[in-house]
Parts: structure tokens; sequence; C-alpha cells
């Protein structure tokens, strides 16, 4: 409610003693949809402090304010050097005005996501200045079109059969809420007329309180039981919630989203070491394929050509078993890729171990940075703790020093260079004989490199989808089929002397 009709009528006469007669000697802004007036009245520094930013827009009115070196705009001008003379709410809506002595008007319009200020001209009907010029209709805005006349009466609000959002629209999200939970909706007429005088009454005498509504801060004019803050002064409740919805709203906001994603790096984490560990188990577990091979390797002269299985005893386990056979193809060349399998299997489950050792670690890291994070009450902490533990995203500037673009499909880094002189420096400095290459075929394009992971081969649906990038960052990209050719990167090497980019 604090850019709420009901309660910019107390503010605005406290506004009112606190700005007249002082004079503007500063309008700046140094923060994106954020306006400060610094004025001077009888030797101390006051100031007006609009934050219009659509998630956490409100109004606060310190004794100092430290503006910055740099990263910041004078605005408005005109209004420099002038006093205020007067400031005033507009009746029945959520806009004040501040008279200037020289004729000129400062609309402050508190409309929500649309809030501005606007400047306006001595004897001008339209305002010359706005500090949101993206609010187009605003250029258009009269001020005599913001007051409103509404009639509290028992006639207008039975002729409105007691449509509350009618008969009065300054209502606000809380009132509305306190007159649903009094059971308004199902009341009949002179039950409603007699929760809307109690409502009134209220609104009429507040108790500005600060309360907490899922993850926001709100001012109620109402009682509030489970208040955070409480004040009868509407000034020192304005900027008690800036300093809430900025500060500490803010802080809660990105200590969630740090909450949020741990959580679900630990989640992805602890369902990979589950897979994992059941795929390595699986491994440790059946029999290797060169124990077959051995078996058949010692039992050629008992295998007749085009045999599909055959049962053979198995010195390994002390038993006759049945052997299956590949049709089309000798015992020796079948046992042959028996033993490559094998060496494939021995070092997949080296790798397994390592990958599920480093999860492993990282789950306990994880779990300890969640612990640490849901005990920080304040925004220097959270932010020690982001930067000492570097998690902090890298800046531009350290991410356009590579020459590629960073993609990971299903666990293999994917780079894509940015142009043809990266091309050449990505394969010059970043590539390793067991990459793959990648490139649309034909036409002039990034060149795509799949990073080799240490024992594993790469996978067809890892292929595909590098080979999408390769096309999409060419000439080909609109169109309908694009080939791609594909060969390790041992195989290509720049010929001297050739463009930037050719290989």
């Amino acid at each position: 409610m604090h850019f709420n009709f009901h309660f910019l009528k107390f503010l605005c006469p406290e506004l009112d003693k606190t700005f007249s007669g002082a004079e503007i000697v500063e309008c700046f802004s140094q923060n994106k949809n954020e306006l400060v007036i610094g004025c001077t009245k009888d030797g101390e520094d006051i100031f007006i402090r609009a934050n219009l930013l659509p998630s956490i827009s409100c109004l606060s009115f310190p004794d100092n304010f430290k503006r910055s070196k740099k990263n910041t705009v004078s605005l408005f001008p005109q209004i420099i050097g002038k006093k205020i003379s007067k400031i005033e709410v507009v009746n029945f809506e959520r806009a004040f005005i501040a008279y200037l002595d020289s004729g000129d008007k400062i609309v402050f319009k508190l409309h929500g996501t649309r809030s501005n200020i606007l400047f306006y001209p001595k004897e001008e009907a339209l305002p010359s200045l706005l500090f949101r010029n993206e609010l187009r209709d605003d250029k258009n805005l009269l001020v005599s079109e913001l007051s409103k006349n509404l009639h509290l009466d028992w006639n207008t609000f039975s002729s409105l059969e007691g449509n509350a959002s009618k008969f009065l629209p300054t209502l606000g999200k809380i009132p509305r809420e306190w007159l649903k939970n009094q059971g308004y909706i199902e009341a009949g007429l002179e039950e409603k007329w007699e929760l809307m005088q109690e409502l009134l009454d209220m609104l009429e005498s507040p108790l500005y309180a600060i309360i907490s509504d899922e993850n926001e801060y709100l001012l109620s004019l109402l009682p509030e039981k489970e208040a955070i803050f409480k004040t009868s002064d509407p000034i020192k409740a304005c900027n008690e919630l800036f300093r809430y919805r900025v500060v500490i709203q803010s802080f809660e906001k990105e200590k969630h989203s740090w909450l949020k994603q741990l959580q679900e790096q630990q989640k992805r984490t602890k369902s990979y070491i589950q897979k994992t560990g059941e795929r390595l188990e699986q491994l440790l577990h059946e029999t290797p394929p060169s124990q077959v091979a051995d078996v058949i390797m010692a039992n050629l002269h008992a295998i007749e050509p085009n045999t599909e299985q055959i049962a053979l005893f198995n010195f390994y386990s002390g038993k006759e078993e049945i052997f299956k056979l590949k049709v089309g193809q000798s015992p020796q060349k079948y046992a042959e890729n028996l033993y490559r399998k094998s060496k494939n299997r021995k070092k997949e489950i080296e790798q397994l171990s390592q990958n599920l050792a480093e999860k492993e670690k990282l789950s306990l890291q994880t779990a300890s940075w969640l612990e640490e994070i849901e005990g920080f009450n304040h925004y220097r902490s959270h932010r020690d703790f982001v930067n000492n533990n570097h998690l902090s995203p890298k800046s531009k500037e350290q991410e356009e020093q590579v020459p590629f673009k960073r993609f990971e499909i299903e666990g293999f880094e994917v780079l894509v260079g940015k142009s043809a002189k990266s091309n050449d420096d990505m394969l010059r400095n970043f590539a390793w004989k067991e990459d793959l290459w990648l490139h649309a075929k034909d036409v002039s394009g990034s060149h795509v490199l799949i990073k080799y992971r240490s024992g594993i081969n790469f996978p067809k649906t890892v292929l595909e989808r590098a080979a999408e990038l390769a096309a999409y960052y060419s000439k080909n990209k609109n169109e309908s089929l694009s080939p791609v050719m594909y060969t390790p990167a041992k195989f290509v090497r720049k010929v001297k002397g050739t463009p930037p980019g050719a290989v």
C-alpha cells in the first residue's frame, strides 16, 4: 500500500513539512529506474529517492546520500536551483505533485510497473520531460485528468450493489484481502456496507506496518499481528520499507537463487552417483569379455565354421557352458573383438571409478555450501562466500578472451569457433589429436571440436548434436538439410599461406 492513495494522503502532509522551502541542488540517477533528488533546507541535506524498478518499487527520504563518482547521470536540469513550495497528494489517485516556486511541477505517478516521474513547465498542460521515456503514453498525460472525485455514500454503494472495486478503486490488495477474509463476498448489502465503513475507519487512523507476504515485503495500514516493523510516522515507514524491499529482499532473493542452484546441482550429482554406481557394480560383477575370448581361443580346433553357438568347457568357472559366436566372422576375429572390448571395459571401470570419486567429493562440498548459505543473514557474508569459493560466473571480458563458445552435451565439452581467425586459434591452441573435429561441408562456418574423454567413445547422440551446432554456425544455418564432415583433429592441419579458417 506504499503507492496507495490511502497512504499518500498521510505521507504528503509530512513531506510538505519536510521539503517545503527546500532548494533542489541536484537530480541524478546511478541505478536503473532510480531517481535521486537532492535538496538543502536550513543548511541540512535532504533527499527524495524514487526506486521505480517494477519488482521493488518504493520511495525513501534519507538524510544523506553519497553520489557515485562514476556510472551516474544528471537529469531534469530545469529544476536545479528552484525551491519546492508545496507537496500535495492527487485526490483518489496513486500520485502526488511537488510544486516549485517557479510555477513548474514535478509529478510522481506511482502506478506499479508503470510508475514514472514527469516534469511540467509553468502553465504547460503536457510534460516536457519523463524519467522513464519508454512509457510513451505519459507524454500525453494531463495533470488535470489525474484527480478523481468519488462519492463514498450509501446511495452510490447500493447503486453499485456493494461492488468494492467500483465503489473504491483505490483500496489495493491488502484491504481487499481483509474484506474477503471478513466474508464480504457472501455478505448481504447492508453487512457489506458495515464492513466497508469499518475498513474506511481503519484507513483513516492507520498504524503503518511492514509485513512479509510470499517472499515480498509490503506496507499495511491495517492492524497486523505479525508485523516486522511498526510506526506512526509515514516517512519512517517509507524508509524502512525501502530497506526491506531493496536491501533485504534483494539479499534474500539472491540467497534463495544460490540455494536453489546448489540444491539442483546436489540432486543431479546424487542421481549421477546412483546411476554410475549401478553401472560400475554391473561391470565389476559381469564376466570380462577377455575370459570368453580365452575359452574360444583355447578351443579353436573344436569350432566348426559358421557355428552360431557351442558348448565349451570354461576353465574359469570349471564347468561346461554355452558360448555364442558371430555368424560370418571367424572365431579368431570374434575373440580379437572381445579382447578389445575387455580393454575398453577396463578403461571404462577406471574412468567411472574416477568420476564417482569426484562426484562424491562434489556432493560433500555442495552439502557443506548449502549448510553455510542457510546460515547467512546479510549480504556481505554471502558475497564473501561466493567470492572465496570462486562461484561467480566469469565476466564477459574473461569469456571473450577465449576464441570459442563452450557447450556441454551429455558430459562432453563442445567448442565452437567464434570467427575465421578464432577457428585457427582454437585448432592451434585448444585442440588435442583425439578430439573430434566437425565442419559444415562445402560452406564457410565455425570449426567445432568435441573434446575427447579418456576411454569413452563418442556417442552418436553427441556427434549428431555437435553436427547441429556446426550446421547452425555456418552459411547453411537456414537450409533444411546441411551435410557435416567430421574426423579426428589429428587429421586436420593448417596450410601455410591459406586464409584464416581454411584447413
